[in-house]
This record gives structure tokens, C-alpha cells and sequence, in this order.
């Protein structure tokens, strides 16, 4: 067992819309700007937060998810992107207790426990008053192996603020450490799905930095340091991975396709590969490689534009007929169909390396954490191994596979899912690789297989 002193707080909420990712954002911006090499942790699944941190502020940023990860994995992953920064910052999901179903399991507050992470509540307060004080003590005393350590009150004004402090410190017990007014104009959340252009990367980061102007002048700091510096040495298992091979992967990473667990990536590196990003959308052909990773995305959007770049729908249809081993999430998987059919109905050919035809619907469909169990052999598995993913998509196909029998977290549901051959994995299902190294562990030695073959 390892220790690592690592200064650190999460930044959690009572509930979705606090405000949580904004002050996030704010925050990473203005430990930045003070100098202090910041990592970001985000708890869940979710792609497009530490896209966004990593894009727009320049933190390093990770997901720590408690479905996907085991927990050693997951304070192991904490340790390793935290050791070489001054300070980490955790960013909570959803409400601060709000896990699987009605359990705690995969929360926020998860996370914190497992981590021994010191909790700063933000709250919604506007409209509020005393009743702020109620929130903080209910989050405060509902489970005790947790600290809230602090709070900050988002939507209110300096004068609210100074006239509610010493009160609403007095009822809980527990320091506020700051505040946030509104701020016109600054609310992104809703606006960084793709972080597509340069253009929208920069009004971004205009943005930001207004908000941590904001926050260098309304959040104590220096409280912020003190509360993260008080957070225990973080016990964690090494997990460092052997090199196993020495391999080419192709890494599609464009507007089209750009969901990727960072932490996935270099778990592929540390095994023995060099990873080549290339466009599915603008490069002629595929980059000399021994394997191929298309991950999930946004490929609906820009339908046409990978139908007329035949030359690169060509390439990879050749290589994988000639068994290339590849492997493909969700958008990447969408990709590799016959065709895709728009809501107008309109078709537009894609790579057709999977027969059929996917297809854009009006809801989410299987939308949630799900197990993935082998039904029979395949690229990544043997035959009853598994790992844990999670759905998020509104598009379906007509050729889902049925490698694996996938049932939601909750038990609810069961479905057959991922199309395989002996040198393809292509489903629905996102999973992160740390979930079961050994999923990496085996495409990459298909990898060496195929580059000495």
C-alpha cells in the first residue's frame, strides 16, 4: 500500500442546476491563475466535463466513477493524475447523495468516502435565508463517515451574503468560504457539447475568465487551501501496468468523434502503444497502424461530410476486412454501418463494415449504467468475463450484435449487445478500460498479433 499527500476538495451540491460546474470552472481557473498546477476529477460517467476543463481552462481532468471502477482502480487513478499537482479539485454529480436508484452507490458522496476527500457544499441560495442553514445542516449530519467542511452560496449578492454569514455559520457549525452573484451572460453549461471550433473554445475561455475574476474576489482562497490541505494522505494499491508490446493504434479525434476516457487512453500506452490521432472527416485514409480505436461522438452531425470522405470510409472498411483489430463505442460503431438514415429520412452511406443501417430516434434509449457479460469469445474477452459501462445515445441501428448480454445496473432490464468478428468489438455500450484492464491487455496483444502477422 502507497500513500500520497495530496491536497484536495470536492465541490458537491444538494441537487442538479446549484450552480456546481460553473463554480467549478471558476475555481479551477483562479487556483490556476495563482499558480498552482490543478487537477480536475469529475465523479461519473460524463465525457464532456473534463473535455471541457482540459479544453477551455487547461487542467488536467479525469472521471472517477464508482460503477465503472472498482475503488482500489479508482484511488489508484486519483493518486497517479494527482501526484505531480500542487492541488486537486473533485466535482460532484448530481445531488451529493444521489446514486444508483435509491442507494448511495456510484454518488458524490461515494467518491468523498472513499477517498477521505473534505466536502464544500455550494448552494443555490437565492430566495433563500435561514432555510440555507436547514440545507447545509441536513447535508452536514445525514451521513457521518463524510466532512462538509465548508460552503459556498451561488446567486447571491455581497450585501445577502455578509448579512447571512455569521448566522447561518453560527446554526451549522460550518464555514462559508464564499459567494457567487449572478453573472449575465455566463452560462455555459448548456452551450459546450461539442467545443467543435476554436471560435467557441475561445468565447469559452473569455468566459472563464470573467468567472474566476469573479471568484478571486468572493471566494476565500486561502480557506479553500486550508480545507484541501487538511485532507488525509491518500492510502492507494500501485497499479502500473507492464509493457506488453510495442504497437501502432489509430485514435479517431475530430468533431465527429471525441469521447475518450483519458485515463483509458494511456492505460493503452502504458501496455505498449503508440496512439496516432487521426480525422475520420478530413484525413484520405487511415495512418500505418497495427489497430484501430473509434470512439463515440457526435458522427449525426456531421453525416455528409464522413458519406463524401469515401477515400477514408474506404481505407478502414480494407483494413478491417484485412483483420485489423479494432475496437468501437457507440459513435464509432454507428460509423462502421451501411448507412446512416437522418430524421428527414435522407440516407448517407458510411464505412459498411457492420451490415445495416443506424438511425436517429426521439428519446434515449437503454440510457444508464449497464454489465456487459461475454456470451461467447471475442477481440476483448473470453467467453462469461465482463466489465461494467454505461449507455447515453439517441440513435439505435438495426444490427446491435449480440456478443454480450447486457443488463442494467438495476436489474430492470436485459438486452443483447456488440457486434464482434475475430478482429472486431463495434456496440452501443461505453466502457472504460480501467473497468477490466484486461479487455486492454487483449486488444493490445491482438494489436502485436496482427502487426507481426
Amino acid at each position: 500500500m502507497a500513500e500520497l499527500t495530496l491536497p484536495r476538495f470536492m465541490l458537491a451540491a444538494p441537487a442538479s442546476g446549484s450552480g456546481k460546474t460553473t463554480l467549478t470552472c471558476a475555481v479551477l481557473k483562479a487556483l490556476m491563475n495563482k499558480g498552482l498546477k490543478t487537477a480536475a476529477f469529475k465523479s461519473g460517467p460524463d465525457y464532456i466535463d473534463p473535455m471541457f476543463h482540459s479544453r477551455v481552462i487547461g487542467a488536467k481532468s479525469r472521471n472517477l466513477d464508482l460503477f465503472m471502477l472498482p475503488e482500489e482502480t479508482a484511488k489508484y487513478l486519483l493518486a497517479k493524475n494527482g501526484r505531480d499537482c500542487d492541488i486537486a479539485v473533485l466535482e460532484g454529480a448530481m445531488g451529493f447523495f444521489d446514486g444508483m436508484g435509491t442507494t448511495l452507490k456510484g454518488s458524490a458522496y461515494d467518491l468523498a468516502r472513499l477517498t477521505q476527500t473534505p466536502v464544500i457544499l455550494v448552494v443555490n441560495a437565492k430566495g433563500a435565508a435561514l432555510s440555507i442553514a436547514a440545507t447545509i445542516n441536513g447535508f452536514k449530519n445525514f451521513r457521518s463517515d463524510v466532512r462538509v467542511a465548508g460552503a459556498v452560496l451561488n446567486n447571491v449578492t455581497a450585501m445577502s451574503y455578509l448579512f447571512y454569514k455569521e448566522t447561518i455559520e453560527k446554526e451549522t457549525g460550518i464555514p462559508l468560504v464564499g459567494y457567487m452573484p449572478h453573472m449575465e451572460n455566463c452560462n455555459f453549461e448548456s452551450r459546450h457539447l461539442g467545443l467543435v471550433t476554436a471560435a467557441e473554445i475561445e468565447d469559452l475561455q473569455k468566459i472563464i475568465s470573467r468567472l474566476a475574476e469573479q471568484a478571486e474576489k468572493s471566494i476565500d482562497f486561502d480557506a479553500l487551501l486550508k480545507i484541501a490541505n487538511s485532507a488525509p494522505a491518500l492510502a492507494y494499491t500501485d497499479m502500473q501496468q507492464q509493457r506488453l508490446a510495442n504497437v501502432k493504434i489509430a485514435v479517431a479525434e475530430d468533431k465527429a468523434f471525441c469521447f475518450y476516457y483519458q485515463d483509458a487512453l494511456e492505460l493503452l500506452e502504458s501496455l505498449g502503444a503508440e496512439l496516432l490521432p487521426f480525422s475520420p472527416l478530413t484525413d484520405s485514409k487511415l495512418p500505418d497502424c497495427d489497430g484501430l480505436y473509434l470512439g463515440g461522438g457526435y458522427p449525426e452531425l456531421y453525416a455528409k461530410e464522413l458519406q463524401d470522405n469515401e477515400s477514408m470510409r474506404q481505407s478502414i472498411k480494407s483494413a478491417l476486412a484485412a483483420g485489423l483489430p479494432c475496437m468501437a463505442e457507440c459513435g464509432g460503431f454507428m460509423y462502421l454501418m451501411d448507412y446512416f438514415r437522418a430524421k428527414s429520412g435522407e440516407k448517407f452511406a458510411w464505412v459498411g463494415a457492420v451490415s445495416g443501417e443506424t438511425y436517429m430516434t426521439e428519446r434515449l434509449n437503454r440510457f444508464g449504467y449497464v454489465t456487459l457479460t461475454a456470451r461467447r469469445d471475442n477481440l476483448l474477452c473470453k467467453a462469461g468475463e465482463g466489465i461494467n459501462g454505461h449507455e447515453f445515445h439517441y440513435s439505435d441501428s438495426t444490427n446491435n450484435g449480440d456478443t454480450f448480454a447486457v443488463a442494467k445496473a438495476s436489474g430492470t432490464k436485459e438486452w443483447e449487445a456488440v457486434y464482434t468478428t475475430p478482429n472486431l468489438y463495434a456496440g452501443y455500450p461505453h466502457v472504460h478500460l480501467w473497468g477490466n484492464p484486461q479487455f486492454a491487455q487483449n486488444f493490445v496483444k491482438a494489436c502485436e498479433a496482427y502487426k507481426n502477422k
